[in-house]
């Protein structure tokens, strides 16, 4: 250990109480759920439960010159929030509280640790709903969502995190605590340093209250679930879906590997149906007018349509898509990929990932938000394989550039954390790296927060 973080430790033990040296607590706070493996462990972990807490260790590892990995559910899939030797974690999944629920402005200030689903359950009581909905929405934290400006399910819809988070209160690398943003929906006084800091992954600052957004719950939902012969051919009903100006609320694709791997853990038999699988929604009013088009749109792709007849069936779907990443994992450990690629292109970059599976001889699942573009590969890691060398490795490579070719991207919402770091000036170009840089220096000099993480 160095001198910095030898003084910094000492120094935390000693002014807070919420600081530990526990080896179990720094070996749980090493990884997260991105498949990459360290070495070593941080040095210690603060578990936080105020503001004051994260402000006072920010600032005694800004002055002893120790690196800090923030770090909330450990759901990420970026290694964005692993940590080893020479570092401190603060963690901040025990910041738990719905500070203020306000149902006349459709707003809600929470804590970083509050899991997505508690904001949109504390909601659902009042007759509204928080949009942003990732597949891990059951163990996710908004603090984890913002850092990595997460979608998921609705977001073909209601886009992104960005477009539901108001305002932040954010602690500095200095330890200083400054609030961004408005209550209001509208504001543009100054810098949008709400939105620079959503998507950062704690390269930034660290987040320790959020002002989000809430919407009226739709009076109606319908649900269709359709199959088709092939991942590419579902990917064509979503480009037909899209031509023809319907908006869904949920558009979500699994490959028939995956809807395979889904039955096996739920008891579900949709791989009676042969092919992949689009879970479609449409909200509001107009629901049923806008499924009944879609099934028209894709009546000559699709090989079989069901629209769930009541909520139950309804719910099962949905799950079933929920879970495909767990029920992947089942199988083995699993490196899941984050690209995303333009809407018409979807059935291109399916096709390709089709291809990069044979020519490299990995498996990988693939499910996607289909309604805006962003897919998951997941590749199976052989036993002793790890995801930053070897034949997954060379996938990886090859699923990246597959998407920079079609127009798209290496992250749709995971981040860009630890695994995809050398790709990213490929993607944005050295000027922009340089811009990165100076942002960073001018927030955090001593270069101190999550260090080698994102850019």
């Amino acid at each position: 250990m160095s001198a910095g973080p030898h003084r910094a430790v000492t120094r935390l033990l000693r002014e807070l109480e919420v600081a530990s040296v526990d080896l179990e607590a720094r070996t749980a706070a090493a990884t997260d759920r991105s498949g990459l493996i360290r070495r070593t462990v941080p040095d210690a972990v603060v578990h936080a439960r105020s503001t004051r807490d994260v402000s006072l260790a920010l600032r005694i590892a800004s002055e002893e010159g120790c690196a800090v990995v923030p770090r909330g559910a450990g759901t990420g899939l970026a290694g964005g929030s692993v940590a080893s030797a020479g570092e401190i974690v603060i963690d901040v999944s025990g910041m738990r509280a719905i500070l203020e629920l306000d149902p006349r402005e459709h707003l809600a200030v929470v804590q970083p640790g509050v899991l997505n689903h508690e904001i949109d359950e504390a909601a659902a009581s009042h007759g509204l709903f928080y949009a942003p909905d990732p597949g891990s929405t059951m163990i996710c934290s908004i603090g984890g969502n913002i850092a990595t400006n997460a979608g998921g399910m609705r977001c073909a819809k209601y886009g992104v995190t960005r477009e539901s988070v108001l305002a932040l209160e954010v602690v500095l690398a200095d330890g200083s605590v400054v609030r961004t943003g408005h209550r209001t929906l509208k504001g543009v006084a100054g810098y949008d340093l709400t939105a620079l800091i959503i998507g950062s992954e704690g390269t930034l600052g660290i987040v320790t209250e959020a002002t989000v957004r809430l919407r009226p719950r739709p009076p109606k939902v319908a649900t269709i679930a359709a199959w088709c012969a092939g991942a590419a051919e579902a990917a064509t009903a979503v480009g037909a879906i899209v031509a023809a100006g319907v908006q869904p609320s949920m558009l979500e694709l699994m490959d028939a590997s995956t809807v395979r791997a889904v039955d096996a853990l739920l008891g579900t038999d949709y791989a009676a149906h042969p092919g992949a699988l689009l879970l479609i929604q449409t909200d509001g009013f107009g629901a049923d007018a806008e499924a009944d088009e879609i099934q028209r749109v894709i009546a000559d792709i699709a090989t079989s349509v069901l629209r769930a007849s009541d909520p139950d069936e309804a719910a099962l779907l949905v799950r079933a898509r929920r879970e495909a990443i767990p029920a992947v994992e089942r199988r083995g450990r699993v490196a899941i990929c984050d690209i995303g690629v333009p809407r018409t292109r979807l059935a291109e970059a399916v096709a390709g990932v089709e291809q990069i599976a044979a020519a490299r001889g990995v498996e990988i699942f693939t499910i996607a938000h289909a309604g805006d573009g962003n897919m998951h590969p997941m590749v199976l890691l052989p036993d002793g394989a790890t995801l930053l060398e070897g034949a997954p490795h060379a996938a990886l490579d090859d699923m990246f550039r597959l998407a920079h070719r079609l127009g798209g991207t290496l992250t749709g919402e995971h981040g860009v954390g630890l695994v995809k770091r050398e790709w990213l000036t490929d993607e944005v170009g050295e000027p922009v790296r340089e811009v990165f840089a100076a942002i960073k220096s001018a927030l955090d000099p001593r270069g101190i927060l999550n260090p080698g993480k994102a850019i």
